[in-house]
Parts: structure tokens; sequence; C-alpha cells
């Protein structure tokens, strides 16, 4: 058990910064946003594989510290993972009722939807009414 110790110790350190300094972000708004919140979900899923390899490590090790730090660890992660999942979905559906109006006013101003091609691709963005 002893020749682990230094192994165990990299696992939980490593586990609990990643955990501890990822970063939480705003709506997003953009395509580029959109991926970087899909990447975000997926690090959290995979933080809860890690919580719970370490929890299943301690298990074995016998080492009950590990073992409930790793299963915290997993359980917060798979919280994470479905809030985000969960918002992702209600993102989508807020932007699809926003674009699939023609028009909207905001603070007494008209805003068009338009159509623009970028890079072979489609997309819509509103435009202020002349």
């Amino acid at each position: 058990m002893k020749r682990f110790q230094p192994l165990m110790a990299c696992v939980l350190a490593a586990s609990t910064g990643l955990m501890v300094a990822a970063p939480t972000f705003a709506d997003a708004q953009s395509k580029q946003q959109l991926d970087q919140r899909q990447k975000k979900k997926n690090e959290w899923r995979n933080f809860a594989y890690a919580g719970g390899a370490l929890a299943i490590l301690g298990l074995l090790n016998k080492n009950s510290t590990m073992t409930a730090i790793g299963a915290a660890g997993a359980l917060y992660s798979t919280h994470r993972y479905e809030q985000d999942r969960k918002s992702q979905n209600s993102l989508q559906r807020s932007r699809a009722q926003m674009y699939s109006r023609s028009s909207f006013t905001q603070n007494g101003a008209r805003f068009n939807r338009k159509t623009v091609w970028k890079n072979g691709q489609k997309y819509y963005t509103f435009v202020r009414a002349r």
C-alpha cells in the first residue's frame, strides 16, 4: 500500500485541482461559445468518471478519505453535468424561439431578421430597421 501513496496523492491533487479550477461560463450566444459549452459539459462528465475511479481506488486500498473525496467529487460533477445538459437544451429552445420571429421591437426601435451566409453556412441576425 505504501508504494501507491505517491500515485494516490498525485491523482487526488490533480482531480481536486481540476474541479476547483474549472471556470464557470455565461450564456452562450455564438457557435464558438456553444462549442465551449459542450466542451465544459463533457469536462464535468469526465470529472465524474475520475471521481468515481478515485472512490473505487480508495475502496480497493481501504482508504476511507480517498473514497469519500472521490465519491463527493463524482456526485458534484454529475450534478454540474446535469445542470449544464438541461441549461443547454433550454438555451437552444430560447434561440429557436427568438430566431423564428421575423422582427421585434425593443426600447422603441424595430429590429428585422436578416439572413447571413458565412463560409457556406446560413445564419440569422437582427438589424435595426431604418
